[in-house]
């Protein structure tokens, strides 16, 4: 039996660079499952009503308890939208997730003791119900700080391709 690549889109895996195409399709699978796991850890840690997004700007403003504004996280995350991250801060405010703090013109976030608290049940929940299963995984913690590594490495190179396609 003829091996073949698993990709997403047959057009873009043909000729040169089409291992490019399988590395896409691995990184969509790969999103959306990640996307799913958070939700329903999130479920499990005891809130039903946030989205990836909001999850991801919840986690990242309890970050080592600093104080974020906007442009912090959006860099953070690597997020070009900022109103997408500006709504999510605003519905973590209203379900008093976050604190803010207005600094002259700009206004600083921070995680509220639920907020806080919220990250640790879904830190629980992480432990149990994904971390736990890691162990069956033949990798070892320096294979995934290189998995991680390239993960950045290739994020940076769709960053200067993007910018490259903004100037044609």
């Amino acid at each position: 039996m003829e091996k073949r690549p698993i990709v997403s889109s047959r057009h873009l895996a043909e000729g040169e660079g089409w291992e490019a195409s399988e590395i896409e399709y691995g990184l969509i699978i790969a999103y959306n499952a990640f996307s799913r796991w958070m939700t329903r850890c999130m479920s499990a840690a005891g809130n039903t009503d946030l989205t990836p997004l909001e999850i991801l700007v919840l986690h990242n403003v309890n970050h080592r308890s600093k104080d974020k504004r906007l442009t912090d996280i959006c860099f953070l995350l690597n997020i070009e939208d900022t109103h997408t991250v500006n709504y999510a801060l605003k519905k973590l405010l209203k379900m008093e997730m976050l604190t803010s703090e207005k600094r002259g013109k700009e206004v600083f976030y921070r995680a509220s003791e639920q907020g806080q608290a919220l990250c640790q049940a879904y830190r629980d929940v992480r432990a149990r119900c994904f971390i736990d299963g890691l162990s069956r995984l033949d990798m070892t913690g320096e294979d995934m700080r290189e998995m991680a590594s390239s993960l950045r490495s290739l994020s940076g190179q769709y960053d200067q391709a993007s910018r490259a396609a903004a100037s044609l």
